[in-house]
């Protein structure tokens, strides 16, 4: 067989050689150990959590040694592509604070290695699909739908494995006579590779996060390019890392089935392979047992979900760190005002038996964080998702801004500071009641104060009222009102004599801060009265008394 001519056959308008895109992509200059990282979603429109969590451990690798974390985009299968999904992966990565040192834009490309829109590389996978023509080692497949179906049915009858390899690949060895006739009648081909594994074969790996690895061979003859010229995921896959200079490949424990494939193809053209980084999946607890995040089932799996309710970038990239490496938390008990990017992050640290996700455990997080992150920022940003998110509330915030970076200080001091704020939907709602157009009544008297009682000590509350007091004089009137009308002035006295009284001053701070906030528990009612204004105060204990 004279696989130069197969070549030309099939590739006339491929001029360029192997040689020449590894001379237009050479190796990079970095320092030694730099480490070239990418991340390769596909355009379906949409962008999970995985997606997320492969991408930090990318820009970890690659900030961390002084390398690069870029972004290409997946977009040769034209099906499953969505309008619009572009905007959302690159919208929704800046939104958690990826940045990449190179890789596709909305308008363009950023860097010396791409196209990095994978659907503008058609020609690099060609000129290397030629190239394994002219060395023996990929061919043309003539097969029909209706053909490759008659094939696996009869592996199906002879109970073997189905696929197009050994004896059952019909057109591995077609002559150039054959070649011909099929080309001048116009027949459509696939590109296969001519694999040269066995169905016993092993081989081994080392992966950078489950360790060693034996393998069966791949020795099925995949597609590299279908008829329409583009490549497959697994080919694309292996010229982009190859020419991008990638030094480690990310990617979830799914894809460990198609290693093989890579592995060959790598090995058959003689480039070395990346080092391969497989992590486990996302799991979650459900009635006492594990399973895999679903899209289906677990609205939390979109990116979508976590900006929609506006979680804080700063606070997202805190948990993941937790279940990316297994000594982060106890790092950041050592290390508790430490930036995030002083942890070393490992792949050694990494799980490889299911990583468990725990939405309650990063809203516990978001508190923490939050809690560092001064007042004023935390209105900018929640504003800033007001205006993508609940525009509805934006005015409101705008108006309100001295007022509300107050309301989001209170409490936030001191020795035991207040953690109440975890992201945008739940701090606007914590802070809503300062706003008359949201206040409303959510929680009820306590059980030994009815109506009257409460309107009783509210009149009381107002005759005393004086906007000037001190937080101490405040309370003391509290107490006068408390005493006067059968209450504790202490909790402890009422639960020693609970006979004796009618409740304690607790009970009667809590008709307070209904009147006023709506809820029986808040920040210092002193400290929200002080931000409210005297005027708004009175109107609404007043509005409770009528």
């Amino acid at each position: 067989m004279d696989y130069n001519k197969l070549a030309e056959m099939l590739f006339p308008h491929i001029k360029e050689t192997v040689t020449y895109y590894e001379n237009q992509f050479p190796e990079r200059s970095l320092p030694e150990g730099a480490k070239v990282t990418r991340l390769g979603p596909s355009p379906t429109g949409f962008i999970h959590l995985g997606n997320l969590y492969g991408a930090f451990v990318d820009e970890r690798l690659a900030r961390q040694s002084g390398g690069v974390f870029m972004l290409r985009i997946e977009d040769t299968d034209e099906k499953r592509k969505v309008e619009g999904s572009v905007e959302i992966i690159i919208s929704s990565l800046k939104y958690f604070g990826l940045d990449f040192d190179e890789g596709a834009l909305l308008d363009g490309d950023k860097g010396s290695y791409g196209p990095y829109y994978q659907s503008n590389r058609g020609l690099i996978y060609q000129c290397v699909a030629k190239y394994l023509v002219e060395q023996g080692k990929a061919y043309p497949c003539f097969c029909t739908e209706e053909e490759l179906e008659e094939i696996r049915n009869k592996q199906t009858e002879a109970n073997v494995n189905t696929g197009y390899y050994g004896k059952w690949a019909k057109d591995r060895e077609l002559s150039i006579e054959d070649v011909q006739k099929h080309l001048d009648n116009g027949d459509e081909f696939v590109i296969r590779f001519r694999s040269m594994g066995t169905e016993e074969g092993i081989f081994e790996i080392e992966d950078a996060i489950r360790g060693r690895l034996s393998i069966h061979e791949n020795y099925q003859d995949a597609v590299l390019l279908k008829t329409n010229g583009i490549p497959t995921y697994h080919f694309a896959h292996v010229v982009d890392d190859h020419f991008m200079r990638v030094t480690h490949v990310i990617r979830g424990e799914e894809w460990l089935s198609t290693l093989p494939i890579h592995y060959e193809i790598f090995k058959s053209i003689g480039w070395q392979h990346p080092v391969y980084c497989h992590t486990s999946h996302l799991m979650k607890m459900d009635n006492g047992s594990k399973r895999k995040l679903s899209k289906r089932k677990d609205p939390e799996l979109g990116l979508g979900y976590y900006m929609d309710l506006g979680y804080h970038p700063a606070a997202v990239r805190e948990y993941l760190l937790t279940i990316l490496n297994s000594n982060y938390e106890e790092w950041r008990i050592e290390n508790p005002d430490s930036p995030i990017d002083d942890f070393k992050f490992s792949l050694d640290k990494m799980s490889n038996s299911g990583a468990l996700f725990d939405l309650d455990k990063l809203n516990n997080i978001c508190k923490d964080v939050l809690l560092k992150i001064p007042a004023d920022e935390i209105y900018e940003f929640l504003l800033d998702w007001s205006k993508a998110h609940k525009t509805e509330i934006t005015e409101i915030l705008e108006k309100n801004k001295e007022d509300v970076i107050k309301l989001l200080s209170v409490g936030r001091s001191g020795d035991k500071p207040r953690k109440d704020l975890m992201y945008c939907e739940q701090i606007f709602d914590f802070i809503s009641y300062f706003f008359d157009e949201y206040f409303k009544i959510a929680d009820s008297y306590p059980e030994n104060i009815d109506n009257d009682e409460a309107k009783k000590l509210l009149e009381l509350y107002l005759q005393t009222y004086d906007h000037s007091d001190d937080q101490s004089q405040w309370f003391e009137k509290i107490r006068i009102i408390s005493q006067e009308n059968g209450y504790a002035a202490k909790p402890k006295d009422y639960k020693k004599n609970p006979e004796m009284y009618k409740g304690h001053v607790g009970d009667v701070s809590s008709v307070i801060r209904l009147a006023i906030v709506g809820r029986s528990s808040s920040p210092d009612v002193w400290e929200l009265q002080q931000i409210m204004g005297e005027e708004k105060v009175r109107r609404r204990i007043e509005s409770i008394i009528k």
